[in-house]
């Protein structure tokens, strides 16, 4: 290894409300604590994942994960290269897996804490932390499990020009729907019409955005919501019946000590609607079913990606925010390393 030390960057105190400077703190660590015991790996990682969940990773409160605790390294999706095996691992030597890595260098974890990558042809490793990933997996489960999108509905997706929200809006197209879009500029907009071939396109900061809501959807057979707040409200007016609202997420809250409260729920009862939340690591049986059905679509270009890279471990704390401004176009992640000596890892 080029250097005896290696930074990883960890939990400092908990954010009241939005991330702050002192939120995170860089350490610098010895390598001699990089050690492979038996069935474990030392990962060398070279790319990490940006997502709006990692704002309630850091919530110390009852979820579907153990809060990241302060002094911990912070909690991340991520791609490696394996740089050490110890004795009966899985996994060898120059092996690119994907797991849990966290905001660090280096990484000593089991080998059943990760999963080795090989890209279906057309693909890339990058796509795991994408299309292929996460937030493909939440984009496939949520819109035709929890959603049940037919052909011929109506589509609405907040936070559209987001990583889960772009492959809702193609996925939405691909089955047959008509796709209203919202984002937070004219790029993005530009971006989901031109690129991905939604049917409308709004930019939620406009004056007029209520009445071009109601111009543009008419009235919606599915929501696919990414955002909370007041535009779940205005969705919530916009109903047919027996629509179904995917709650996916709330980036609008995340940061608030007191999120808004919604007024219009009452719409639910009479059109016999319904609103759903879900957690994409339920549906993780069927991942392979999603993984093999979206790389085809990467590879004939039917379905298209875009990525926000930020370099160096260093600025992760500083890009998280983007995904809270809405700074960011695409997938956001953060490069971490290219360090060849354990084989050129295929990103």
């Amino acid at each position: 290894m080029s250097s005896s030390t290696f930074t990883r960057i960890v939990l400092r105190e908990r954010p009241k409300a939005d991330f702050l400077p002192d939120t995170f703190e860089s350490q610098t660590v010895s390598k001699d604590v990089l050690k492979a015991g038996p069935g474990e790996v030392v990962v060398q990682v070279t790319y990490l994942s940006l997502d709006p969940a990692m704002r309630g990773w850091v919530r110390d409160t009852r979820s579907y994960l153990p809060p990241v605790q302060i002094g911990e390294v912070m909690r991340a999706g991520g791609l490696g290269i394996v740089v050490e095996a110890g004795e009966g691992s899985t996994v060898a030597k120059g092996d690119v897996v994907s797991g849990t890595l966290g905001w660090t260098e280096f990484v000593v974890l089991k080998d059943k804490q990760l999963q080795k990558i090989t890209p279906p042809p057309g693909t890339m490793a990058l796509d795991f932390l994408n299309t292929l990933g996460m937030p493909g997996m939440t984009a496939y489960f949520g819109l035709h499990d929890v959603g049940e999108i037919k052909a011929g509905e109506t589509l609405l997706v907040s936070g559209a020009a987001g990583a889960v929200g772009s492959l809702v809006c193609q996925l939405g197209k691909r089955a047959g729907a008509r796709v209203v879009a919202l984002a937070g500029s004219d790029d993005k907009c530009a971006w989901l019409t031109n690129e991905l071939g939604v049917d409308v396109a709004l930019n939620y900061k406009h004056s007029t955005f209520q009445e071009d809501l109601k111009k543009a959807v008419g009235y919606l057979d599915v929501f696919f919501d990414n955002v909370g707040g007041e535009i779940l409200d205005m969705a919530l007016r916009r109903l047919n019946k027996n629509a179904r609202i995917v709650m996916c997420g709330a980036i609008s809250a995340y940061n608030s000590p007191t999120p808004r409260g919604l007024q219009n729920y009452m719409n639910l009862i009479s059109q016999r609607a319904k609103i759903q939340g879900f957690v994409v690591f339920d549906y993780a049986s069927q991942y392979p079913k999603a993984i093999a059905d979206l790389a085809v679509g990467l590879a004939d270009g039917t379905l298209k990606r875009k990525f926000h890279i930020i370099e160096g471990l260093e600025n992760a704390p500083k890009a998280l925010p983007l995904l809270f401004s809405g700074g960011n176009t695409g997938k956001l992640v953060v490069h971490v390393s290219s360090e060849k000596y354990a084989g050129q890892p295929r990103l």
